[in-house]
């Protein structure tokens, strides 16, 4: 019998943790687009406007004062006023800057020093899927169980509350939220979100509230988690600067949370990476201060994009739930008999256009393709071209 890792193998000092986070579904995609000319890529999740001019003159600005150190492992305090002002100005919810706003390396990060901070060994993280797909290695890493509530699309992807507290054992710690969704568009009400905060209250969970697409919201006002009754003590707020300013190579996010929770956060932020980019930090402070008008000009082009590649898809046969957040389109691919992989394979090798398959968002995304409408109305009409001569060629039954 032979060892597993044979003694010449540096595999074998791989740590099974690793071992078992499987690769990025979003990233094998795009691997094959490597190399490939003329694609029309719907898949990258960010925005394709450049950061607006005052926010990059923002930067050079501070580096031209030769501002080039670390700042406190906190981040800025300047800019976590800024935050605060913010949150208070938009969901009425107050944070102190000093105590209970960790400045963070991306939404990513924040995600990861929340997921860490507060989940033991064995502890359950419940979450609804589809979901990002940083979600459940998120949650391994840390030795936690990742828990999958499955949405369907005649429910818009929304969580049924029965759902959800038919999950919950005497393992669950908390339940981690992704409102507006990636990647199927879905957002909450207020009562929606309301009920499911009323099963945090109940089962004394945490809940862990990523909103990176807040600002992204075409139909109603946005749900902050944190702002409810009785939530902001048992609620760490995820939110950052990528989507709603342009600003996704910057890498700089925040973390809100209660005093413990967010001094918890910084003690693995501090280990880890220090502190979040010092010019990036300044040019935050800018889109907080000055970027609001460049904020709504967007969300206006995105639901502009947004009604016309969800038209399209439909009149192409697709079977489209309505997106109200974010900048994707969820639609179904059933009608071609073809996994979500295969589809999305197929589709980039026969019509030059990039999606990401369902599947890459967990098993309740299967039957599903992620469309990113953040490209312009000429790119996604030229895809909505490709994509239905393709289905004309694989016998789409649905037109």
């Amino acid at each position: 019998m032979t060892d597993v890792h044979p003694k010449d193998d540096p595999s074998r000092f791989v740590s099974e943790r690793a071992h078992n986070i499987p690769p990025s579904g979003i990233r094998r995609f795009f691997d094959l687009l490597a190399g490939m000319e003329g694609v029309i890529s719907l898949g990258v999740g960010e925005p394709d406007f450049v950061t607006p001019e005052p926010i990059r003159a923002a930067a050079v600005a501070s580096l031209g004062r030769g501002e080039t150190h670390y700042t406190s492992n906190w981040g800025l305090l300047e800019l976590r006023e800024a935050v605060a002002e913010n949150l208070e100005r938009l969901y009425g919810v107050r944070y102190d800057p000093r105590s209970e706003i960790l400045i963070t390396v991306g939404v990513s990060q924040g995600l990861d020093l929340a997921v860490r901070a507060t989940t033991n060994p064995g502890d359950q993280v419940l979450c609804p899927e589809p979901s990002y797909v940083a979600y459940l290695p998120a949650v391994a890493l840390a030795g936690g169980e990742f828990i999958a509530i499955p949405t369907r699309a005649p429910d818009g992807f929304k969580p049924r509350p029965a759902e959800v507290e038919r999950r919950v054992t005497g393992k669950a710690c908390s339940l981690l939220l992704g409102y507006p969704n990636n990647p199927t568009g879905a957002t909450l009400t207020r009562a929606e979100m309301e009920a499911l905060a009323d099963i945090a209250r109940r089962h004394d969970l945490l809940v862990i509230s990523d909103e990176i697409y807040a600002r992204l919201t075409y139909a109603g006002e946005h749900a902050c988690a944190a702002a409810l009754p009785g939530m902001r003590e048992r609620t760490v707020l995820l939110g950052g600067f990528s989507k709603a300013f342009a600003m996704t190579g910057w890498r700089v996010g925040y973390a809100c949370a209660p005093a413990p929770i967010a001094e918890a956060m910084m003690k693995v932020h501090q280990y880890t990476i220090m502190s979040a980019p010092t010019a990036g930090q300044m040019a935050a402070i800018e889109a907080l201060r000055r970027g609001e008008p460049q904020v709504e000009e967007g969300r206006l082009a995105y639901d502009q994009r947004r009604r016309l590649i969800v038209t399209g898809l439909r009149e192409i046969g697709l079977v489209c739930p309505e997106p109200h957040g974010a900048f994707y389109a969820f639609p179904s691919i059933a009608s071609t008999g073809m996994t979500s992989e295969q589809f999305a394979e197929a589709l980039l090798k026969e019509a030059g256009v990039a999606v990401v398959p369902g599947s890459a968002f967990g098993p309740a995304g299967e039957g599903h393709v992620r469309c990113c409408y953040a490209v312009s109305p000429e790119e996604i009409e030229e895809a909505l071209r490709r994509m239905g001569r393709f289905m004309d060629k694989h016998g789409n039954t649905g037109r």
